[in-house]
């Protein structure tokens, strides 16, 4: 039998780094100013509540809402369409896949998708109407960086996949519940891995068409932040929020206690790694021009 050591290992090692960022604020790495708190100069935007206000009812619904929040995102120069550009494009494979009997549970994952997505737009509706007592850090997080525009847009990318999936996922299996039939669930959770895996290279090479023409360029030179952005891949994170959701499900209080602690936290760690260059402002501003520049050779 193959040793789980190493992975242990690893695991312990985000949990500790990320447990340290949430108790010392991330050193300041959440806005220039060190407050941690929730930018002061962001107001809620009317359309934008309205927009997020009423529950998505079925994937078809969740992905043209979700098409209509990217396009109002994008309208206001907002730079939390770069996640949502991505995300929508997700939904939308994996509704098709869904459609053409993909899936083992069909009705499972078309609920899976339904709540993940409200999830989100939970997220956008609490931040624009200042409902920030419900907001999760990692999506504050998140949604101050985008809206201050100051980060990178492989960051503002990587901020909302961090929070969908290592916050909201967990949660969201939770809720959909993982029994009975769990190897079954199991392996529909991992095909849905598979489908956005395929699309991730897809959405990756728009962004860098549309919104940062230097990120190959960039690739080559984020250093050890590349590093920290990899550490969280899509395939760890799904598998890391399927194991909590086992914890979530247990019969033991504090096992479940546990679980949506160790869930916030990782989350919210991994946002203030993410976010790490902005605590040398020569180096992120070397990294903003990289991102915004052609590569030479092309």
């Amino acid at each position: 039998m193959k040793s789980t050591a190493p992975v242990r290992g690893r695991r312990s090692k985000r949990l500790k780094t990320a447990a340290t960022a949430v108790r010392t604020g991330g050193n300041g790495i959440s806005g220039r100013d060190g407050s941690g708190r929730r930018n002061p100069d962001h107001r809620g935007d009317s359309e934008l509540v309205a927009l997020s206000a009423d529950p998505y009812v079925d994937v078809d619904d969740a992905h043209e809402r979700l098409r209509e929040l990217q396009v109002a995102f994008e309208d206001r120069g907002d730079r939390r369409a770069v996640f949502l550009s991505v995300y929508s494009r997700m939904t939308g494979a994996v509704t098709e896949r869904v459609r053409r009997g993909y899936f083992n549970d069909a009705d499972w994952v078309r609920d899976y998708l339904v709540v993940f997505a409200n999830h989100y737009r939970e997220a956008v509706h609490d931040y624009e109407a200042g409902n920030t007592a419900d907001l999760a850090d990692a999506w504050r997080l998140a949604f101050d960086a985008a809206v201050r525009g100051d980060s990178l847009v492989l960051q503002d990318l990587a901020l909302g996949v961090n929070a969908h999936i290592n916050y909201d996922l967990a949660l969201t299996l939770a809720t959909v519940g993982i029994e009975p039939n769990r190897s079954q669930k199991y392996d529909d959770h991992k095909a849905v891995t598979e489908i956005i895996r395929d699309v991730f290279n897809e959405a990756q090479n728009s962004l860098a068409t549309h919104d940062a023409p230097g990120i190959k360029t960039l690739d080559e030179s984020l250093g050890r932040l590349d590093e920290w952005l990899c550490v969280f891949t899509i395939d760890e994170c799904r598998e890391s929020a399927w194991r909590t959701a086992v914890a979530l499900d247990s019969r033991f209080s504090l096992r479940r206690q546990v679980a949506r602690w160790t869930n916030d936290a990782a989350a919210t760690g991994a946002a203030h790694l993410i976010l790490a260059s902005q605590t040398s402002e020569r180096v992120h501003d070397t990294l903003l021009m990289l991102e915004g520049s052609a590569h030479e050779d092309n």
